[in-house]
């Protein structure tokens, strides 16, 4: 399936938007400049991958390392350390988008996806707003300073989520990304251990391949799952 895309700007924020003429479900995916880039290849493979019918939304995020972090915390890598915008990106997404996508089509399923920050992005907002049918979290920051705390001591509300990494990801010298590994394996153990549909998927290389892929076989997972 071929979707070209428009822009929509919504509460002064630009989303782009790849929509089908007749959807059975609403992906929503907080996007830089690099996802944007790949994002027709993404909403390609996603309709290679699953049968239903879908509209992609990507809402552009500028600041990365604020917009998304769901705490604050120092530097992991480089020297920009992370902010605590996510629970301002979850109240726009819950004020301005869900409503206008609820406008368009009622009653469709939203999935809630990302990759890497924005991954974990998507896993915070499950456990903080009951607005998404699924999660589609490919290679998620789950090595971030207290995840797995916080998420021990919060119940996912989405019914399905969708795990994947890199299998050479665990394999850096960066010491707290070096859990990714172990951290992934014990956030699919709490969702299920919780009764959520949880699947979790090794891809191979590192975390800087394939982005857009891997985000587009998330989607389609959870498509197939809410």
């Amino acid at each position: 399936m071929t979707l070209q895309p428009t822009t929509l700007l919504l509460g002064g924020k630009p989303l782009t938007v790849y929509e089908a003429s007749a959807p059975t479900h609403l992906l929503l995916q907080p996007c830089d400049e690099h996802d944007l880039e790949g994002m027709g290849q993404e909403a390609e493979s996603i309709g290679r991958s699953a049968p239903e019918a879908f509209s992609l939304y990507a809402l552009h995020v500028g600041d990365w390392f604020n917009e998304l972090s769901p705490w604050a915390a120092p530097p992991v890598f480089g020297k920009q350390p992370f902010g605590d915008g996510a629970a301002a990106t979850l109240s726009f997404i819950t004020r301005h988008v869900i409503p206008e996508l609820h406008r368009r089509h009622p009653g469709l399923p939203i999935i809630l996806g990302g990759y890497s920050l924005a991954g974990l992005f998507a896993l915070w907002a499950g456990y903080n707003s009951s607005q998404f049918a699924a999660i589609a979290a490919a290679s998620p920051s789950v090595w971030f300073p207290g995840w797995l705390p916080f998420a021990s001591a919060h119940t996912m509300q989405a019914r399905s989520v969708y795990l994947s990494l890199g299998d050479k990801e665990p394999q850096t010298r960066n010491a707290r990304m070096a859990t990714v590994g172990q951290a992934i394996t014990a956030q699919a153990a709490l969702l299920r251990a919780e009764g959520r549909e949880c699947t979790m998927e090794w891809n191979q290389g590192g975390h800087f391949r394939d982005s857009g892929l891997r985000t587009g076989k998330a989607f389609a997972w959870c498509m197939q799952h809410c």
